[in-house]
């Protein structure tokens, strides 16, 4: 049973890769794909199968995913406006390999979600259905590593600075999000399913300062902004101007709920409560 497992070179995949591994999986029976296959050479070293898979390269695709029963799509980074057709060109790629199963990496409540992110991943969840393929989706909440990468930033500030108001967050950390992704791959029964994916114990930005305030004795406050002025503060901050805008559009859609799930599938799935909050800050702080 043949698993590919696209962007393997980052970090949702190469913790897919290991947790198939965990499952007992077979290193032959992996197929690690990624544009800079120097990055995956270790994982070659150990048995697995390494291709060099490049989103915009369909020739390449095609030869990258030949043999294959199952393929786990990790949806591409920016830039957004190409992450549809790049996500069209695998998913054609696994039809013309004879795929048995597409899982892909979506996000919270894709199917009504407002943001420009949401609206990539709805249109990548429509494409695999008019395909025909069997597929599941696997709607990944905020990453729990988007903000304890942050903490020296927000360490150095005094504050949490944001555009998502009062809205919770069910944030994971990659590495659960891995297991479960890992579990749909390497068992039966999951065609068909939408897997809303978060924490056991969703959070406000508010509540992350203070969960931040009570793991440090900092006092950090939250500070919330409007959607212009925090793209503003983050473009200011270094990053380019589109990525700023998609990051503060996110923010709008926590303040609408759509990053908040209680649905229990991720606990579900992985057979045990996923990383919490301050799991995850005291596991950084000691790092």
């Amino acid at each position: 049973m043949p698993i590919v497992v696209t962007g393997a070179t980052g970090q949702l995949g190469r913790l897919t890769v290991e947790a198939l591994l965990q499952r007992g999986i077979p290193a032959a029976d992996i197929i690690a794909t990624g544009r800079d296959t120097t990055r995956i050479k270790d994982l070659a070293d150990r048995g697995i199968t390494v291709r060099r898979a490049d989103f915009a390269d369909t020739d390449g695709l095609a030869e990258a995913f030949a043999g294959a029963d199952r393929l786990l799509l990790i949806s591409a980074s920016v830039p957004v406006g190409e992450r549809v057709a790049n996500h069209r060109r695998v998913i054609d790629a696994a039809v013309v390999a004879g795929v048995s199963l597409v899982a892909y990496t979506s996000t919270t409540h894709a199917d009504t979600a407002t943001t420009v992110i949401g609206a990539t991943h709805r249109e990548t969840e429509e494409y695999l259905r008019d395909r025909g393929t069997p597929s599941v989706l696997l709607r990944n909440g905020w990453y729990l590593e988007n903000y304890t990468s942050q903490l020296p930033q927000i360490l150095r500030n005094g504050a949490v600075v944001g555009a998502a108001g009062d809205g919770r967050i069910s944030a994971a950390s990659r590495a659960d999000y891995a297991e479960a992704a890992a579990v749909v791959l390497s068992a039966e029964g999951h065609a068909g399913a939408v897997y809303e994916l978060g924490g056991d114990e969703s959070f406000t930005l508010a509540e992350l300062a203070a969960a931040i305030s009570a793991a440090t004795g900092e006092q950090i406050a939250y500070t919330d902004l409007p959607v212009t002025d925090f793209a503003q503060v983050l473009a200011t901050a270094g990053l380019p101007a589109e990525l700023a805008e998609v990051l503060a559009d996110a923010d709008r859609g926590m303040n609408r709920g759509e990053m908040h799930t209680d649905s229990g599938n991720l606990h579900h799935l992985i057979g045990r409560p996923p990383m919490t909050l301050t799991e995850a800050l005291t596991a950084a702080l000691h790092h």
